[in-house]
């Protein structure tokens, strides 16, 4: 037999300021992905400026909301915060390239993390902050 190890219950305090430090980014996220659907005015242009041109905002639309709601799912939520870290990553590079402010990707990727960190108890056990 497996020996499972224990994990310490998550307050109730704790929990609910992980899903209050998630909520910001997630709902950023879910804006983002939608306006890609709707693709309000200037949106070719934006994706033209950021060097995307040819590229459908669809497309990038479908894979932001797909890694989201992976997030959002306590149960998947770990491999949400991986994949939505890699698509951050994706859209820092490009504000890098172009000259642009890319502090809002890196600020959003923290808040995933920071917001996941708090409300899951295997994360901080496999990495614990403090002894």
């Amino acid at each position: 037999m497996e020996s499972r190890e224990t994990v310490a219950p998550v307050s109730k305090k704790m929990l609910w300021a992980g899903y209050i430090v998630s909520a910001l980014p997630v709902l950023l996220l879910l804006f983002s992905g939608v306006a890609k659907f709707v693709q309000p005015a200037g949106m070719d242009e934006e994706f033209k400026r950021l060097g995307w041109d040819g590229v459908r905002p669809t497309t990038l639309g479908i894979v932001e909301l797909a890694c989201t709601i992976v997030y959002i799912i306590p149960r998947t939520a770990v491999l949400g915060a991986i994949l939505l870290a890699a698509y951050l990553g994706g859209a820092t590079a490009t504000h890098v390239r172009i000259g642009d402010p890319f502090y809002s990707p890196i600020i959003l990727g923290v808040l995933l993390w920071l917001g996941l960190y708090l409300r899951d108890p295997r994360l901080r056990s496999l990495v614990p902050l403090r002894s």
